[in-house]
């Protein structure tokens, strides 16, 4: 087994890329990917940067080049769950986009046209990895296991978050997770979104974002590393 690991900001994957043996550097698509291991598992650790082009291209390239067979990414997202509060971690049970529309030709809304599915299905195995072994990297953290909904936008208006949360009834949102899962889903690899909770998605986005967003991105990386370390 190979795991890709991607984070979209480098404080999403400094923590994994401390804790790895690095073997060599691949840069591609303005991508720096770290090829090595993290205990005896065989890894590849990225930044792809933010929003779901760059997450899409970056899957591909671990699949193309690196021939990863698994896929993990790891980050921070805004609640879409008054039960989930700051701090708290989200793994997918499956991700979608939130910002696919094309209802007019008799499509869910939030399905691509002519792809076949409107979500995608997170690895069971990957999730009951994260589960045993959240324990060890955050014991005070709560962990959920439901939707996580994807667009090109930063969602800090509560009338936009409402709308989601009507449509798509998920867990968190974020910029990434869906076009990773796509990827994923179109190769035939299994995935896993995790997501540390920065934010409430609301008005408060703003305040409470800059506050949380390095200790929620450390403690999601602190879970990954957990769970390599355990497979």
């Amino acid at each position: 087994m190979k795991f890709g690991i991607i984070g979209a900001m480098e404080e999403e994957v400094a923590h994994l890329k401390s804790e790895m043996d690095v073997k060599r550097t691949v840069k591609k698509a303005s991508m720096e990917f770290f090829e090595g291991t993290i205990g005896n598992t065989e890894v590849v650790v990225v930044k792809s940067g933010i929003a779901k082009v760059n997450a899409g291209i970056c899957v591909q390239i671990l699949v193309d080049i690196f021939e990863v067979t698994h896929i993990i990414n790891t980050g921070v997202a805004g609640s879409l769950n008054a039960k989930i509060d700051i701090g708290d971690i989200v793994l997918s049970e499956d991700a979608c986009y939130h910002d696919v529309d094309a209802t007019i030709f008799g499509y869910k809304k939030g399905e691509v046209p002519q792809l076949g599915v409107s979500e995608f299905k997170g690895d069971k195995w990957l999730i009951e990895i994260a589960q045993k072994s959240i324990k060890e990297a955050a014991s005070d953290v709560n962990v959920f296991v439901g939707r996580v909904c994807s667009g090109d936008q930063f969602i800090a208006d509560d009338s936009v978050k409402q709308n989601i949360i009507d449509n798509f009834g998920g867990l968190c949102t974020e910029m990434e997770g869906a076009a990773i899962a796509q990827a994923s889903y179109l190769n035939n690899v299994p995935f896993i979104i995790i997501r540390a909770i920065s934010d409430k998605a609301d008005g408060s986005g703003s305040v409470d974002y800059p506050t949380f967003e390095k200790k929620a991105a450390k403690d999601c990386a602190a879970l990954v590393d957990a769970m390599i370390r355990n497979i």
